[in-house]
């Protein structure tokens, strides 16, 4: 095919970037090793960004699929020590769900990413091609060759967009990306139909639970009744505790002492499955004829596990990086060395922050304390919800002043 641009992995980061592509008039060859709609294993939890970076595409089309009745409204999260002490806290202060559109929504990325495919499918300028395992990654020159001998199906990039989910082939055979087991999770995912107490208003629940630390427990909402259940635990604390997930989920689900009076009469829908999350960003996500996006940059956030909003900033930066160097075929690690810059710019802090609230909960005492002063304080709760619609508010809880106050008062 003759295009400049080709991108590999078809989720959220992949398809938002050949859309971003296709709205600046330049085509591109977006490849998927599945046939679509398939599942994706994830908490399923949208965020604002998501919202966000879909109005920057198309205000009707966000429009169309934040409304979709696949969805679920959220407005906020509650959060839970390991003494069960609830904190509540709005994506938006002062919210009205009758006038306000909610911040963020919950849908199964078996929903949303097909949504998000059925946009490409209509888009003349985006070649897309399913059931294409890439089995090999090289470099030829300026040139990326990839693509797979088993179906003699071969392709030659001026430039790469890998989105090939956690542990990025094309990462680690082009870049030699190594993830340390401190900067990578497990995720464990069921859905449920019937859990008790869940919230009217989309509310998501992280359980931060001892046996967890620095991970929690997950309850997600969705529509009909049903919610994504799962845990999700640093691997080098998995491997220290030597931790079966498995029989830990069911331990919980069937046995902790508050949770599973909740559980009763549930039914699991569907198989439980695990899966990789890479946290915190690759220190470097680009490279000659390469851009990494989303989970193959480990743009995961540490402390709550977003990563689909932070995909999709990805996709949409790489696209707006590329346009500027379509016409002079400047895609060298120098020209592309803007990406880095932009998306740590917009999500650096971000991450920074949430490996602190992460490193947080290690210490039971002091995360259950921030907990109950929160609940006691309005001030301090407007503070955190302000964090999840302020980056700048974010930086406040960086600062250990910031503890200091609440430990004093």
């Amino acid at each position: 095919m003759d295009k400049k641009i080709y991108i590999v992995g078809a989720g959220p980061g992949g398809a938002t970037a050949a859309l971003f592509l296709a709205k600046s008039g330049i085509p591109s060859v977006l490849i998927d090793k599945s046939q679509f709609p398939r599942d994706k294993i994830c908490g399923d939890a949208c965020s604002g960004k998501v919202a966000w970076v879909l109005r920057k595409l198309d205000e009707q089309t966000a429009t169309t699929l934040i409304n979709s009745h696949a969805n679920l409204p959220s407005w906020g999260v509650k959060f839970y020590g390991s003494e069960n002490n609830e904190l509540t806290v709005p994506f938006k202060r002062d919210y009205s769900t009758v006038n306000d559109t909610a911040p963020g929504f919950i849908a199964k990325r078996i929903d949303f990413d097909n949504q998000l495919i059925e946009l490409v499918r209509k888009n003349p300028l985006i070649d897309f091609i399913e059931n294409c395992p890439i089995q090999y990654y090289r470099r030829n020159g300026e040139l990326i060759e990839f693509g797979n001998d088993s179906n003699n199906t071969h392709f030659k990039a001026k430039v790469l967009l890998a989105a090939d989910g956690a542990y990025s082939a094309a990462a680690k055979e082009l870049m030699q990306v190594e993830i340390p087991n401190d900067k990578n999770a497990l995720g464990l995912r069921a859905y449920y139909k019937g859990v008790k107490g869940l919230d009217s208003e989309g509310f998501i629940e992280l359980h931060f639970l001892k046996e967890l630390l620095p991970g929690y427990f997950w309850i997600f909402p969705l529509p009909n009744g049903e919610a994504n259940v799962g845990l999700g635990i640093r691997t080098d604390v998995q491997k220290e505790k030597r931790l079966n997930l498995k029989e830990l989920f069911m331990d919980v689900v069937q046995k902790h002492p508050i949770l599973a009076e909740r559980f009763k009469g549930a039914e699991l829908q569907g198989k439980i499955r695990l899966h990789g999350l890479p946290l915190g960003g690759h220190r470097c996500i680009s490279n000659n004829q390469l851009i990494l996006l989303g989970d193959a940059a480990a743009l995961i956030d540490p402390f709550t596990g977003e990563g689909i909003g932070n995909a999709m900033i990805s996709g949409m930066i790489a696209a707006e990086v590329l346009a500027e160097n379509y016409e002079s075929n400047s895609f060298n690690a120098n020209a592309l060395k803007k990406y880095d810059k932009t998306v740590y710019r917009r999500l650096g802090s971000e991450l920074k922050l949430s490996q602190t609230m992460q490193n947080l909960t290690k210490y039971p005492w002091l995360f259950n304390l921030v907990v109950n002063k929160a609940r006691k304080n309005k001030e301090l709760r407007d503070t955190l919800s302000c964090m999840f619609e302020s980056v700048d508010m974010r930086k406040k809880l960086r600062n250990p002043l910031f503890y200091l106050r609440i430990l004093f008062g």
